[in-house]
């Protein structure tokens, strides 16, 4: 059985590991790990992590535990991911060492087109791509999950699906922090939710949004999930495909039954690469996670960042212009391999990432201006530094491990809160917008905040970039960690943190995923931290040098497993969110 230690969020005013010590950290809020020694199972809800413990119990695998706690997400945070939209997942057998990627990522329509976001003079109509049936890309979630489950996982597949039937048709009480979430997307995306009449009758009770507290019931969604357990290609050419293509037709979009029957999941290679000890193995393009994680890393190199100090305003320095570095690239090179060359090597290669280390000023940031995709000198006019970021609070990630330490770590979505507003009548399925992740014109920001050029842009079943980043990171062929979170263009750089307070600052899961975080994606120019994140002196220190910061609140919902040296999993959820872990 898993054994909680103090397992409990504690708020602290200076945190001490070791020998290193974290001073001014004011009002940090660290989650102590939950150990076990046979399975673990974390999520973003404990109704899901418990779907996924409950597989494990059952004799079943890590995929097993994965799918079941995937769908339980799309049932109890339906504002942040589900079955009408799409993900990544990687994967590790400890038996073989082999490592696999799976893109289950939404794709675009085949009657899309590269400029259908465009108005008569050419430019971007405001929300076209975020809301309403024109933003939503044929969804990967169902294929995806069947895919990894029918090959790699023990139990029968309606086994796996039965706990969010349950939860779908017995309903779930709403907890102050789900509740809160949900109103907070609820509120950016009311106009929307109250245009479509299904969601309104799913999500609106005596003529507002669901309390703490209440039961949400979701029962059209129950059936939806009881015939995709009988029939997982319902949704792809049966009548759960024929009700999403009607109510396309009907309200100007542009899935089709042929999008729907054509989609298929596609298994990539995962993108591996060296820091420390360690093989850090991550999502391959269509995703832009992995690439630039391994280049952020590379760029860092052997610095050793420990002897600093954690948040050592020298080590911020770096990782900040790093992170720069990173995200022009991607705003240059990243998009959907089957449609354009991404130079995935030539970006983590040692060569090249050790000459982008060699423009780093250590005593001055440089202006976003001044940094550019460094294959070629090639920076799109039309960038703009008035790129917006956005906070995020959608998406969803989930990290299993089960006995024989095979690891999955999944990470999806439907875009923004609510995705694109519209869930199809009679099927409680809430269709993302994840048409917005193309680049709707060269060098206009989407959602995020992050620009893009003419290898993302849009094109009939060409997948957009993504930032999702889900990670495992082994030593000695064993494995040693898998992480992942939701957040939007922060979601690379919030990894890159967590496996740096793990693998650099030798902190446990707990305090890796907890701790605060600073984020910088090139434009805009500007460096985000969070509320008591670093302490005055350090501030004082990086606006000198440049850095322009901006506080804002707190980001990301990451979850994390990790293996210690004695073979014990320990795991951890983000205290900014609901979610937990559970052991078995």
């Amino acid at each position: 059985m898993a054994t909680l230690y103090n397992y409990k969020r504690v708020v602290i005013a200076v945190f001490s590991f070791g020998v290193l010590v974290y001073s001014q950290i004011a009002s940090a809020t660290v989650t102590l790990p939950l150990r076990s020694k046979k399975g673990m199972v974390v999520s973003a809800h404990p109704l899901a992590s418990e779907a996924g413990i409950s597989m494990l119990r059952k004799g079943g695998n890590a995929v097993d535990a994965a799918v079941a706690t995937t769908f339980a997400i799309s049932v109890v945070e339906p504002f942040s991911a589900g079955i009408g939209g799409g993900g990544f997942l990687l994967m590790h057998s400890q038996g073989t060492g082999e490592m696999k990627a799976l893109d289950f990522r939404e794709r675009a329509p085949l009657k899309a087109t590269k400029n259908m976001y465009l108005d008569a003079q050419g430019k971007v109509r405001p929300n076209a791509s975020v809301n309403g049936y024109l933003a939503v890309a044929t969804p990967g979630t169902v294929a995806g999950l069947y895919e990894v489950q029918r090959r790699y996982g023990k139990l029968p597949w309606q086994e796996v699906v039965k706990p969010a039937i349950a939860l779908a048709k017995d309903g779930f009480i709403l907890s102050p922090q789900t509740t809160w979430r949900s109103i907070s997307e609820y509120k950016n995306r009311q106009q929307e939710i109250l245009k479509n009449q299904a969601a309104r009758e799913i999500f609106i009770h005596n003529r507002e949004f669901y309390q703490p507290g209440e039961r949400l019931v979701q029962r059209d969604l129950a059936r939806t999930l009881a015939a995709i357990a009988q029939n997982p290609q319902s949704f792809y050419t049966g009548s759960i495909a024929r009700a999403i293509a009607s109510d396309m037709a009907k309200n100007g979009g542009l899935i089709t039954l042929e999008d729907l029957k054509a989609y298929k999941p596609i298994w990539r290679t995962p993108v591996c690469g060296n820091f420390r000890k360690a093989q850090i193995c991550s999502m391959p393009p269509p995703s832009s996670g992995g690439v630039h994680l391994l280049q952020i890393l590379n760029i860092i190199g052997d610095t050793d960042l420990k002897s600093l100090g954690w948040h050592h305003p020298d080590a911020i320095h770096l990782i900040v212009e790093a992170m720069k570095i990173a995200y022009a690239d991607r705003s240059q090179y990243l998009g959907d391999p089957d449609f354009v060359k991404v130079p995935v090597q030539q970006l983590i290669s040692p060569a090249y990432t050790q000459k982008r280390r060699q423009e780093i000023n250590m005593k001055m940031a440089r202006p976003s201006t001044q940094v550019k995709p460094g294959l070629n000198t090639i920076q799109n006019s039309q960038s703009s530094q008035n790129s917006k970021s956005s906070e995020s609070l959608e998406t969803s990630h989930l990290t299993v491990v089960d006995e024989q330490r095979n690891a999955v770590s999944l990470t999806f979505t439907i875009n923004l809160g609510f995705g694109a507003g519209v869930i199809t009548p009679g099927t409680g399925i809430v269709l993302n917008n994840e048409m917005d992740d193309f680049a709707a014109a060269l060098g206009v920001p989407n959602a995020f905040g992050l620009v893009g050029n003419d290898a993302n842009a849009i094109a009939p079943r060409k997948t957009p970039l993504s930032s999702m980043t889900p990670t495992i990171i082994t030593e000695n062929r064993r494995l040693r960690m898998a992480v992942g979170t939701p957040g939007g263009s922060t979601i690379i750089t919030q990894v890159l943190q967590i496996i740096l307070n793990v693998l650099e600052y030798n902190m446990n899961v707990g305090a890796a995923v907890s701790l605060p975080r600073i984020h910088h994606q090139w434009l805009p120019d500007e460096l985000r931290v969070e509320p008591w994140g670093l302490d005055a002196l350090t501030l004082q220190d990086l606006r000198r040098r440049g850095h322009k910061i901006k506080e804002t609140n707190p980001w990301g919902n990451a979850n994390a497993i990790v293996v210690t040296e004695d073979g014990t999993l320990e795991a951890a959820a983000d205290p900014r969110g609901e979610g937990s872990p559970r052991g078995w």
